[in-house]
């Protein structure tokens, strides 16, 4: 099951999403089927940005519940050309280890994060690593 994930997931970004299912009540989108230990509502103001990270071994989804954010995005110690996507409500996005990515906020927007690892701050900030690739200009 561990690495289920890098069969489906890994060469994606927006992943599709497996048939809902539903009845007279409503209906059941499933979004995760893989062990996790972290689910987390975000809610961002328009204009702001998030994440400016990688994470050496962890992995997340991000469903969008209202709104949408650019997302942006690289290999991990590449010279790649950064990649940009625009994630709306309803789209869910898979980011894997050693990835790049930030996301500027382009409308008040609430998501829910679906992590392998547990969002404590100890465990968070060992695998995550910092950095600052949205400031280079020359990255489109």
């Amino acid at each position: 099951m561990e690495n289920d994930y890098k069969r489906e997931y890994l060469n994606a970004d927006l992943v599709k999403l497996k048939d809902k299912f539903g009845d007279k009540r409503g209906f059941i989108q499933p979004l995760c089927d893989l062990n996790m230990k972290s689910a987390s509502f975000i809610y961002t103001k328009a204009g702001q940005w998030r994440a400016n990270h990688y994470h050496k071994k962890d992995w997340h989804f991000i469903y969008v519940i209202k709104g949408e954010f650019e997302y942006y995005f690289r290999k991990t110690n590449s010279n790649e050309k950064i990649s940009k996507k625009l994630v709306t409500k309803g789209e869910l996005l898979f980011t894997g280890p050693m990835i790049d990515h930030a996301m500027l906020y382009t409308k008040e927007t609430e998501i829910l994060v679906m992590s392998k690892n547990p969002r404590d701050q100890k465990t968070y900030e060992e695998d995550t690593v910092r950095i600052d690739f949205m400031t280079d200009q020359k990255r489109f």
